[in-house]
C-alpha cells in the first residue's frame, strides 16, 4: 500500500498550493485513494476519497475543500451532489462524461487506468468533469491522452516501470506530460512526489 506525500503548486507561476498526504491500494474490485490536503501554512484544507472499479470508472468520489463537499459516481455518465457543510445549498449535477478530474494526483492515475492508452496507438479522447479549486465548481473538459513511452529503472526493491502520457487540453491546445509508476504519480504539471514510504502498487494485467 503506497503511502507518501505530494507537493502541489501552480503549474504556471509555481506558487506553492500545499501538500497532499496520501495512501492508496489496488483491491479485488478496483483501486482506492485516500488523502488529506494541507495549505502552504500547514493548515488542513480538505480531503480526497476516490474509488474506481476494475475498468477505471469512479464508483465513489468524495472531495472536501473550502467548506464545500462533492460526492459523485459514474451513473448515467457522471452524477454528483455539491453541497455546503450543512447541506442547505446542495445542488445535483450530471454530465455525459467518463469520469472526474481535478488537482489531486489521484485523478491522473484513475484516468490512465480508465483509458489505458497503448504504446504507439493514436491519442484517445475523453470527456471529464473537472472539480476546480477552491470551491469544487464542476466544469466539463475534453482531453486527449496518448502513451508517450515506457522506461524501466533499477531500484533497491526491484525494477520500477514508468509510463509517460502526453495529455492535450482540447479547448486550449495546451500539451503536458505526466509520469506514472503503477498507482503513483512521479511528476506532472503542478505535482511533485516528495516522499514515498513503500513502492508503487502494480495494477493487474489487462485480460
Amino acid at each position: 500500500m503506497p503511502r507518501g506525500r505530494y507537493s502541489l503548486h501552480d503549474p504556471h507561476d509555481h506558487t506553492p498550493l500545499g501538500e497532499e498526504h496520501f495512501n492508496c491500494a489496488p483491491g479485488p474490485s478496483g483501486w482506492r485513494y485516500v488523502a488529506q490536503r494541507t495549505g502552504p501554512d500547514g493548515e488542513h484544507r480538505g480531503s480526497v476519497d476516490l474509488a474506481i472499479d476494475e475498468l477505471g470508472r469512479p464508483i465513489r468520489l468524495e472531495l472536501n475543500a473550502a467548506s464545500w463537499q462533492v460526492r459523485g459516481a459514474a451513473i448515467d455518465g457522471v452524477t454528483w451532489v455539491r453541497s455546503d457543510p450543512t447541506g442547505t445549498e446542495a445542488t445535483e449535477g450530471n454530465a455525459p462524461a467518463a469520469a472526474f478530474t481535478g488537482t489531486s494526483p489521484a485523478f491522473l492515475v484513475a484516468t490512465a487506468r480508465l483509458l489505458r492508452p497503448a504504446a504507439g496507438a493514436p491519442a484517445t479522447r475523453v470527456r471529464l468533469v473537472a472539480l476546480t479549486d477552491p470551491v469544487l465548481a464542476p466544469r466539463t473538459v475534453d482531453q486527449a491522452w496518448q502513451h508517450a513511452g515506457r522506461t524501466t529503472h533499477d531500484t533497491d526493491t526491484g525494477p520500477l516501470v514508468v509510463d509517460a502520457y502526453r495529455i492535450t487540453a482540447l479547448d486550449t491546445g495546451e500539451v503536458h506530460t505526466v509520469h506514472l509508476a503503477g498507482d503513483v504519480v512521479l511528476s506532472a504539471p503542478g505535482i511533485e512526489l516528495e516522499h514515498l514510504e513503500t513502492p508503487p502498487s502494480a495494477f493487474p494485467p489487462d485480460p
